[in-house]
């Protein structure tokens, strides 16, 4: 299969369309209609393989997680997703695994809305990118930046999950056939939390989501907002799953460091936290207060219970 039947064949036609794009894939670039009053916000990925995702992985499996990771991104700037572009490196085409993939970029893309706009394809070891662009209302993206000292920090849903989902493909643990499916999809299947995300726009004065695990993520919050942070250990959100196949250590560890949680991490000043449970509350995802922040800035403090927790792990660093 050449370069153009490839496109052709395996995303050109499938997924779905927006009344915004003018022209989309087959030509030398993308025309899009960005609304009247709104800011663009783009944000870049990249998965390489043997580094973030193991050779064997199912495909499908594969596109749904390319595309979630990078909508998270626009989840945590309170953006609204539009546009993908795709950049795809191939050792080989091999059609029964680029159909599978390809299935699963554009059920994802589907699922958020979003219209893969066109991208690149090249020979080399295999390698996914994705450019992934939104629209958030003009001057009303959250940032990493804007946390004030007595502000409360919050996440969404649990975390660790995805953590422990990597150690059982590594086979480094066994967990019950209960929870086993659960630990998984979460490692295969992120879910970008695009809805809150927009309703935290009026409420967040900072806000990212979680990659590379709680504490390698939040001191960025704390290095932008140029404050510091006090977390009780003991708030920490875990699923039943996490606290039932781990020690509370493990589970722990995999909450603050595993990473690829994919959830919102984001601070509310104490004048609304009040709203934030009538804000959130239709979209059914758990939030939890962890902590506050501080002035001491760029210090992150754990503590267990009001005592000084010593922890000596960070999160995920790519270098």
């Amino acid at each position: 299969m050449h370069e153009f039947e490839l496109i052709e064949q395996c995303f050109a036609r499938s997924g779905y369309r927006r009344n915004d794009v003018s022209i989309g894939v087959g030509d030398d670039g993308a025309v899009i209609q960005v609304r009247d009053g709104f800011d663009l916000v783009v944000t870049t990925d990249t998965m390489v393989q043997g580094v973030h995702f193991f050779p064997n992985v199912d495909p499908r499996s594969l596109g749904h997680k390319l595309v979630a990771v990078n909508v998270s991104d626009l989840a945590a700037m309170g953006a609204e997703p539009c546009w993908l572009s795709l950049g795809l490196t191939l050792p080989v085409v091999d059609n029964e695994w680029l159909k599978a993939f390809a299935e699963g970029l554009s059920e994802t893309a589907d699922y958020y809305n979003c219209q893969l706009v066109g991208g690149d394809t090249t020979r080399g070891p295999l390698t996914l990118t994705l450019c992934a662009k939104g629209i958030v209302p003009r001057g009303k993206a959250l940032s990493r930046a804007g946390a004030k000292v007595g502000d409360y920090v919050y996440v969404t849903g649990t975390l660790g999950d995805s953590a422990l989902g990597l150690k059982v493909e590594q086979g480094q643990c066994e967990i019950s056939k209960k929870h086993r499916g659960h630990i998984l999809q979460r490692f295969h299947y992120p879910t970008a939390r695009v809805a809150i995300g927009q309703a935290l726009r009026t409420i967040a004065s900072s806000c990212m989501d979680i990659s590379d695990g709680l504490c390698g993520d939040l001191p960025h919050i704390l290095k932008r907002s140029g404050v510091g942070a006090i977390i009780d250990v003991a708030k920490i959100p875990m699923s039943q799953a996490l606290k039932d196949s781990c020690d509370w250590q493990q589970a722990l560890q995999c909450a603050l460091s595993g990473g690829e949680d994919y959830e919102l991490l984001f601070t509310v000043p104490e004048d609304k936290r009040g709203s934030l449970e009538v804000l959130l509350s239709p979209y059914g995802v758990p939030v939890t207060c962890i902590g506050r922040i501080t002035g001491a800035a760029g210090k992150l403090e754990l503590r267990h219970l009001d005592q000084p927790f010593v922890y000596h792990h960070s999160g995920y660093q790519h270098f």
